[in-house]
């Protein structure tokens, strides 16, 4: 049985600005502070098909595929090859405008956790809550960049450099 999480947070940037960013799927390391580095591999360098290897600051892996794709809108992202105990992972970013200048950007997720009832159990006891902040540091730190140009790094803005940012 899939876990689910979802956040979504007010960014202080129109729609498109938010866009420009997700849709660069080789810049995730700019917004998240878990992410060194994440280069493009394969043939295809942008929307469905685009695949990416996000490396993340403890040198663990993970592949990213874009198996959904509507431009200036959303992504659906098919996570693979991690060393978490996972059977499977879907992500989704959607990006939606309030106004012009300001909009509400998304962060799903759905994953399976192996080992029948024991990693249902462990899903949803210590995964989800974990889930559920990284899909809020994620955005937070998506806000951040978008606003203000920075690249997150390996640690989180302050709380307030990170209040400007969202709404």
């Amino acid at each position: 049985m899939a876990h689910h999480v979802e956040t979504t947070i007010r960014v202080n940037a129109p729609a498109e600005k938010v866009w420009e960013t997700l849709r660069d799927f080789s810049s995730v390391e700019r917004f998240s502070s878990n992410v060194e580095s994440s280069p493009i591999v394969g043939e295809v360098a942008a929307g469905l098909g685009t695949k990416r290897i996000c490396t993340f600051y403890d040198k663990s892996t993970v592949l990213e595929e874009i198996v959904g794709y509507e431009e200036g809108e959303s992504l659906d992202i098919e996570l693979s090859e991690f060393s978490m105990p996972l059977k499977s992972m879907r992500a989704q970013m959607k990006v939606t405008p309030i106004d012009g200048a300001t909009s509400d950007a998304s962060f799903s997720m759905d994953f399976v956790v192996k080992y029948g009832p024991v990693g249902w159990l462990m899903g949803a006891l210590m995964m989800k809550p974990m889930m559920r902040g990284i899909t809020r540091d994620i955005l937070k730190g998506l806000a951040f960049h978008v606003t203000t140009g920075n690249t997150i790094g390996s640690e989180m803005p302050s709380a307030a450099a990170l209040a400007a940012a969202v709404g």
